[in-house]
């Protein structure tokens, strides 16, 4: 047992009486969820809600409305965020919670503008929905029946009122394009950007009580918050977790405190003073040098180990405080540092003092209503992320601060996460009170979050920066220092000081897109903010040809880009009718909210694919989903390939990539977006693609000026001596033509290296009458063991110009063995991108939207729920590119 060395040390013995002792009760808890009622301003409408909830799903499930989500609901409820409601519940408390010296109404997610009364008394008011109130109500409660009720504005007009009285100067944007459908001055309010609509997702500015309510009553003290932060010493290679405690306490309180991790044989014990009221107090718990600390890595570097940190108090012999959280031990540095023979700085995450490249995506809300967003819809998303082989995720700063279990499940499951502030592609006020309410959110959300090692970087909000530095807004020069000086008061001057002084564990950016330091240097707003000499990068591009590597910036961190696409058709039916089923109906140029999207999914898509020409509409739709998805898949395919052969190389002083977070894992709603993964969890072609092009180790080819290149790319920890095995096949049939070997070469950890290099024309023609339009390369990557990673694609001309491509005639047979369902696909001919849809049964392939050479292939079916080989066999649809032409 280690105990510290001051005056204030407690012998060890007397550690072991005081746990001897029998607790004394000295707090108590009342949950106020559940049976809520729900009532508008005048009455009008009166119904049953459930708390935590928001007034769209009480009244989609009391039957007042339809489901939001279905055509086009989203303007025709339009009225329900007009409206003011009230929520009301009726409880009685016990004598022993009643007798308590202090007693809090707590909640912990109040969305948004409201005004709290207990029996006919008002206790308080929000105005944050990112915000925990906690009022106090003792003497308000009462024997038998006490009445809470929290009445609601409307955030529409409460957005509008507030902008209106920012009189001085206009803060744009004002609304939204039309194209969203959307409402107005969103930034005047602290609520989820998103909710008042995005370009890929609808506007419900929901109300609500969207997280838990109670009431914590207690006699000496109440624990409102512990967080645990380990920190490394480099200088005595010693680790420490520094642990602060929330208290609140009714009067100045003595008493003894005891910290233990006891798997690592550490333990502080030490007489503690609470002053009355809130207060933080700071502890630094060594860790036994003797102790081997285990880690925690990202997904596919290592396990995610963590370790037990007990709390204890007394006084008087009796417990005061008694609690227990997990402790994960990892260092993160952000490294922004010169760049040999190169202008500018890296932009790299090192972990444990590794360089780690981060492959993921963004995160959105699961759903517009966060009420819906169930503990196995974030576990299903997440561990969709990880078995696409992601290690980081990038909470957006247009939606919410995830729920606890978010950030747990990203710990356990060893994903990175980069948290925005939410703040989002708009100015903002910075009169006093808007800036004390953020001062407010961002406390209590960076002591709520920052003992998860999964975060590994703040930032301050999503494309701010970018949007004064290009002038998004249209703002005269004249009038730009005025937003300039807001920008560094709130998100320098204000968030930023709050972080640093909350946490010294990990790196906070501005914002993003930025050059980081370099930004900095410019006064925080760069004129350049997608310099890819530095920082992250943003980019999109619809017209440009997506499988030309040449379109996109060499950058050092890409954590936005992407194509969008259409979900499958059994994702749309729920929410649509027949008369929908057309790509331009009225139903999907209502759904899609990004300007002129619809028609550059099918420009891009005419690149490189003929466009589905059914003469059956019905077929003819759902051949566009399909080519749409198809599109995107391949567009993002080669961008994070290009970015993943760009860790080792600079190239004209660019280079040096170090992460690739495609826009975006999720949908909130059935719509065309950029996401890989579509609204209920299933996967569309991108995100099986994903699993492929971020695996661990890849081969990624491209051509430049008639030469063939292939990079070996790996994040393995291990160097491994590798050569490339390049087949080439004739569209027209299933065996290779030929197969050339690469000289194998030995490729390190953690680097993209050129493996295999001939000129297309030379390679062609030792392959008998191959030729760019008849043939097409298949590769991968061996050791002296045999195949290491995935088989990789290269095709030598567009697959519309393809001379040879013909109907596969795919047969399919659907087995079962166990609880193990197999599907084996037979096929006569060439089959790029073959798709198996099986409707409305919920699960995943093993692999689907493949390139089929051979002609038998079996893929395994994961179902979410009871089902059978029949019943698989009869929903099971294929199709593959030449099936749509």
């Amino acid at each position: 047992m280690t105990l510290c060395e001051n005056s204030n040390c407690v012998p060890g013995f007397l550690l072991c009486l005081l746990f001897g002792v029998l607790p004394r009760v000295y707090s108590e808890t009342l949950s106020l969820n559940g049976k809520w009622s729900l009532s508008n301003s005048n009455g009008s409408v009166l119904l049953p809600a459930e708390v935590p909830g928001c007034v769209h799903s009480a009244l989609q499930k009391q039957g007042y409305i339809q489901d939001p989500y279905f055509r086009f609901n989203d303007v025709s409820y339009r009225w329900i965020a007009f409206d003011n409601w009230n929520y009301t519940t009726t409880f009685t408390v016990s004598t022993q919670l009643r007798s308590k010296q202090k007693v809090l109404l707590v909640f912990d997610g109040v969305d948004t503008i409201a005004s709290i009364w207990l029996n006919g008394i008002g206790v308080g008011e929000t105005d944050n929905m990112f915000q925990r109130y906690a009022f106090s109500v003792r003497d308000v409660l009462k024997d038998g029946d006490n009445v809470l009720k929290v009445s609601f504005l409307s955030p529409v007009l409460y957005a509008s009122d507030q902008r209106r009285a920012h009189s001085a100067y206009r803060v744009p944007p004002d609304c939204p394009p039309d194209v969203q459908h959307g409402e107005c001055h969103v930034n005047f309010i602290r609520k989820a950007q998103s909710s008042f609509s995005w370009d890929w997702g609808p506007s419900f500015p929901t109300m609500g009580l969207w997280r838990g309510v109670r009431l914590e009553a207690f006699d000496v003290l109440q624990l409102v918050l512990l967080s645990s932060v380990p920190l490394y010493s480099v200088s005595s290679s010693q680790w420490r977790v520094h642990v602060e405690l929330h208290v609140d306490a009714l009067q100045t309180t003595n008493g003894t405190i005891s910290l233990s991790v006891p798997e690592l044989e550490s333990e502080l014990i030490f007489q503690m003073q609470f002053l009355r009221g809130r207060t933080k107090k700071s502890f630094d718990l060594h860790i036994n040098t003797s102790s081997e600390v285990k880690l925690w890595w990202p997904n596919g570097h290592g396990e995610q180990p963590s370790y037990l940190l007990t709390v204890g108090g007394f006084q008087d012999g009796f417990t005061i405080l008694n609690t227990e959280t997990k402790v994960y031990f990892r260092t993160v540095e952000l490294v922004q540092e010169p760049v040999v023979g190169s202008p500018g700085l890296s932009f790299y995450f090192r972990i444990n003092g590794k360089p780690i490249f981060l492959k993921g995506s963004n995160w959105i809300p699961a759903h517009s209503f966060q009420d819906r967003v169930t503990p196995d819809v974030l576990r299903d998303l997440l561990q969709s992320a990880v078995d696409a082989n992601m290690n980081a995720l990038r909470v957006w700063g247009g939606g919410v601060y995830e729920h606890d279990l978010f950030y747990s499940l990203c710990d356990e499951m060893g994903i990175m996460v980069w948290q925005d502030f939410m703040f989002a592609c708009a100015m903002y006020p910075t009169d006093e009170d808007f800036l004390q309410t953020v001062r407010e959110e961002v406390l209590h959300q960076v002591q709520r979050l920052k003992s998860h090692p999964s975060i590994i970087i703040w930032s301050g909000n999503n494309e701010n920066e970018a949007a004064l530095a290009t002038n998004w807004f249209d703002i005269p020069e004249s009038e730009k220092p005025t937003y300039l000086t807001d920008y560094v008061k709130l998100y320098v001057d204000n968030i930023r000081g709050i972080v640093q002084e909350e946490d010294q564990s990990r790196p906070f950016l501005v914002s993003s897109p930025t050059n980081g330091f370099e930004s900095e240097q410019e006064g925080f707003v760069a004129k350049n903010p997608y310099d890819a000499h530095y920082g992250d990068t943003h980019f999109y591009t619809y017209t440009e040809d997506c499988l030309d590597w040449r379109t996109f910036p060499r950058t050092r961190f890409a954590s936005e880009y992407g194509y969008q696409s259409w979900p499958s058709f059994s994702t749309l039916q729920p929410v649509s009718i027949e008369e929908d089923w057309s790509y331009n109906s009225p139903f999907f140029e209502h759904r899609q909210h990004h300007d002129s999207g619809n028609q550059q999914m099918l420009l891009q898509a005419s690149l490189h694919f003929n466009l589905p020409n059914a003469t059956d509409p019905h077929r003819r739709f759902t051949d566009t989903l399909y080519i749409t998805q198809v599109m995107q898949a391949q567009c993002v395919k080669a961008q994070t390939e290009f970015y993943r052969r760009s860790r080792s190389e600079i190239l004209e002083g660019k280079g040096g990539t170090m992460g690739a977070l495609y826009w975006q894992l999720n949908d909130v709603w059935q719509a065309p977006s950029w996401s890989s993964i579509a609204f209920g969890g299933k996967w569309k072609m991108l995100h099986y693609f994903a699993q492929s092009f971020f695996s661990a180790l890849l081969p990624v080819s491209f051509e430049d000026e008639g030469m063939l290149f292939i990079y070996a790319v790996s994040d393995l920890s291990h160097d491994l001596k590798l050569s490339a095995v390049v087949s080439v096949y004739d569209w027209s049939a299933l065996d290779p033509v030929c197969t050339r070997r690469s000289e194998s070469l030995l490729i390190p950890g953690g680097s993209a290296a050129a493996i295999f290099k001939q000129r297309v024309n030379p390679l062609l023609g030792g392959c008998g009458r191959c030729s760019r339009l008849t043939c097409l390369l298949a590769f991968h990557l061996e050791d002296s063991s045999g195949q290491r990673g995935p088989t990789n694609h290269h095709f030598l001309s567009s697959p519309k110009d393809a001379q040879g491509l013909q109907r596969p005639n795919i047969t399919a047979s659907v087995q079962e063995d166990k609880s193990l369902l197999t599907v084996t696909l037979h096929s006569s001919a060439v089959a790029p991108f073959v798709w198996l849809d099986v409707g409305n049964i919920p699960g995943r392939f093993s692999s689907n939207g493949f390139l089929m050479l051979s002609a038998n292939t079996t893929v395994s079916f994961n179902a979410w729920r009871p089902t059978s080989a029949a019943e698989l066999s009869k929903a099971l649809a294929i199709t593959s590119l030449a099936d749509v032409y």
